[in-house]
């Protein structure tokens, strides 16, 4: 592939184009903001709702674009905020089924441009945009775009065995590095909404690059004409990767996009 270019550049946003403390170093942003100048459509593809992916726009002073949130289940365009695609369901069984095994999680669903509901307050910094408390009976009351699951008081390995052990069914789900979970519409991932975004742009799948570390990543590699695993990932990330790349800490998203500029 030493000639090959993309066209479009899927990048995800923790961990990829920020740390731990949602800090994205100079190198990073503008390594991003040239890419962009070579007319290479540049795409945030987060698990993020609309607030936190304008964080992410405004980290790299991007006045506009195209993103995937939510792990997929918004895509949009921004300033303004346009929805493209917002898909919805019924996530009142699985939340059921979580709660009749794990009583004092924090659940949360996303409102869509505004931030979230809650059943109780996150710990600080969460989440992002408005946020307001509300009954789990009012949470799960109306289809949703996304449900998280969060559960501070339980290690992440606790949390793993609990939430696999369930079998939630018609959903997809994801597992944070921390006790946290990301349930969405069954058949809803960052490839997904990649796929409808590129067939709105009449963007080929295989001119797509994408890079990411998490587990909410390995649809979007696998899709990808080229997907490049961040060097901290999970090794079920890596193992679909057409390769890896250094770690956040080492800036590794940009050694992956320097060649393009």
């Amino acid at each position: 592939m030493s000639d090959w270019r993309p066209r479009l550049v899927a990048l995800d946003v923790d961990g990829t184009l920020v740390n731990g403390r949602n800090e994205m170093s100079p190198v990073v942003r503008e390594t991003v903001r040239a890419l962009r100048e070579k007319d290479i459509e540049v795409v945030i593809s987060t698990g993020r709702s609309v607030p936190g992916v304008m964080d992410t726009a405004d980290k790299l002073g991007f006045e506009r674009g195209y993103a995937i949130g939510s792990n997929g289940s918004l895509v949009f365009t921004y300033r303004p905020t346009e929805m493209l695609r917002a898909v919805t369901f019924d996530a009142s069984e699985a939340v059921r089924s979580i709660l009749d095994r794990m009583p004092d999680v924090l659940v949360a669903v996303e409102e869509v441009g505004v931030g979230y509901r809650v059943n109780r307050a996150f710990p600080s910094d969460e989440l992002g945009g408005t946020i307001t408390v509300q009954s789990v009976e009012e949470l799960i009351g109306e289809p949703v775009t996304r449900v998280i699951i969060r559960s501070p008081e339980h290690s992440t390995e606790e949390f793993r065995e609990v939430v696999t052990d369930l079998g939630l069914t018609d959903t997809n789900y994801y597992i944070g590095y921390t006790a946290w979970l990301d349930i969405a519409p069954m058949g809803t991932s960052k490839a997904s909404g990649l796929d409808f975004l590129c067939d709105h742009l009449g963007i080929a799948q295989s001119d797509v690059l994408a890079v990411g570390d998490g587990n909410n990543d390995i649809e979007m590699l696998t899709w990808a004409g080229r997907g490049v695993a961040m060097g901290q990932a999970l090794d079920e990330v890596i193992a679909v990767a057409d390769d890896v790349t250094g770690s956040i800490d080492d800036d590794g998203v940009v050694d992956v996009l320097r060649p393009y500029l």
